[in-house]
């Protein structure tokens, strides 16, 4: 499982054009998919437009203190990279090595660690996080709902939870609506919110019409 946005974790959000795509991660080998998984604007952030747009978001979600981050789901680190660029500490999560390979080689030199491993049981043992960042790797999970229980878990007091979701394709849709993610973060925190995203063009490299979204919530 991958998570970087229109394909970090999912068949459709790699081929967001084919909504009807398998949506088993299963499905996808994403050690073959990493050489081109940067590609994507909106992966591989390589435009400065998409780029800026990611590091305003993070900016409005993550602390703006020195924070540790636990980006779940990391794919080649596009998003960890933004977050030690504004001074956080970052340990990554992927089920893929090639996908870990290729942000540890982006990363290198900054205050980040990268591991092989289940998003949904993230093998960091007793450490504990300021936030917890995941993108496009919730839906896919078969119960998401104890995934965030568990999540919530790994993060200190006070902590983050910083999910970035939606609902791919109209024939077929696949992922999990916003109101449904919602309902589960919010027994689980003192405060959530779903911040819509599909209207921000710069995000994705182009206009998009599916629900796209984050849900920001502390404990």
């Amino acid at each position: 499982m991958t998570n970087i946005d229109d394909g970090e974790t999912s068949p459709a959000l790699r081929t967001p054009k084919n909504p009807a795509a398998d949506a088993s991660s299963e499905a996808i080998d994403w050690d073959a998919e990493a050489p081109v998984f940067d590609d994507e604007p909106d992966h591989g952030l390589r435009e400065p437009v998409v780029r800026e747009a990611w590091a305003a978001r993070l900016r409005d979600w993550l602390p703006r203190r020195a924070s540790d981050v636990l980006d779940l789901g990391c794919g080649t680190g596009s998003l960890s990279l933004l977050a030690t660029e504004q001074g956080h500490r970052v340990t990554g999560i992927d089920a893929s090595p090639a996908m870990v390979a290729l942000a540890r080689a982006k990363l290198a030199g900054r205050p980040a660690v990268f591991l092989v491993g289940d998003a949904a049981a993230p093998p960091v043992g007793e450490e504990r996080f300021d936030v917890i960042l995941v993108r496009h790797v919730l839906w896919t999970l078969p119960d998401p709902g104890r995934a965030v229980r568990d999540w919530c878990g790994l993060l200190r007091p006070g902590g983050r939870l910083v999910l970035v979701e939606g609902v791919w394709g109209t024939v077929s849709p696949v992922g999990i609506a916003a109101e449904r993610l919602y309902g589960l973060v919010a027994p689980l925190v003192s405060d959530a919110a779903v911040v819509p995203l599909e209207s921000d063009s710069l995000l994705w490299g182009r206009t998009v019409e599916d629900e796209r979204y984050a849900v920001v919530a502390r404990l």
